[in-house]
């Protein structure tokens, strides 16, 4: 059976979304901007059925230039990426195993791979090293950072156990993310080094693309609410005997001698 086949069909909240992922990589892949992309996104979380789903991303092809299906039928568990597939192991030294910043600053972020070892260097001058998309070459990541009058900053996602070793003289290192349990299978992070008249940080934060999911939920939330009060209110009957939303606030205020 095709999804044109049954286009009444009730969809379901993985339909919408592997809807919404398709959404996701054509606005990250320019094929979609902004207000086009919040659009579409809108109607997805709005859709019920499979045939409000299927022109959504009917115009949008899938990776590789293969035209990618609206929704599928199949209920086959979507695929999760473990933190097996995150560390590379081998020789490989990393996409980068140093830096320095004085007087300015340098950032690791992104899609790049941690080596075993990354040393770091600020003077007046700060850094930051974020792990939330990167792959790991081990299960064990030492970052060595000296700060002197400067600062840096370590960012990692959930899931991952981190331990600081650091030692500061009238400054310090953050302490804060210790003693929270790493999912199993994930890295281990160890920070070390040196701070004098600065610091090193550690924060835990979610990654980019759960940010924006979670920000989605809220707004597929918010939608089914605002429907829900809509058809609750044709329900109970309600009316409006004064025709206040029928009528502007200054209209109103004139009629009651306000004005």
């Amino acid at each position: 059976m095709t999804d044109d086949a049954a286009p009444d069909l009730r969809a379901s909240d993985a339909d919408r979304e592997r809807v919404a992922e398709i959404l996701r990589d054509a606005l990250a892949e320019g094929r979609l901007d902004m207000e086009e992309f919040e659009e579409r996104l809108d109607a997805t979380y709005r859709a019920r059925t499979y045939g409000e789903l299927a022109p959504i991303t009917r115009d949008l092809p899938a990776a590789r230039g293969v035209a990618a299906p609206a929704v599928s039928l199949t209920k086959d568990p979507a695929p999760e990426g473990g933190w097996a597939d995150r560390i590379v192991g081998g020789d490989d030294g990393g996409t980068s195993t140093w830096a320095v910043a004085v007087m300015g600053g340098f950032q690791r972020k992104g899609r790049w791979t941690a080596p075993r070892r990354f040393n770091c260097f600020a003077f007046w001058g700060g850094g930051e090293i974020d792990l939330r998309e990167a792959n790991f070459v081990d299960r064990e990541v030492v970052i060595n950072a000296v700060a002197i009058m400067g600062g840096v900053d370590v960012i990692v996602p959930p899931g991952i156990e981190v331990v600081v070793r650091g030692i500061g003289v009238m400054g310090g290192f953050d302490h804060r993310e210790e003693g929270e349990p790493g999912d199993p299978g994930a890295p281990r992070v160890v920070v070390t080094g040196f701070a004098f008249w600065g610091g090193v940080g550690v924060q835990r934060k979610l990654p980019r693309a759960e940010k924006q999911r979670l920000r989605e939920e809220r707004r597929r939330q918010k939608l089914e609410r605002k429907e829900a009060r809509k058809q609750l209110g044709g329900a109970s009957g309600y009316h409006d005997p004064l025709n206040l939303h029928g009528r502007s606030s200054e209209r109103y205020r004139e009629e009651r001698g306000e004005r």
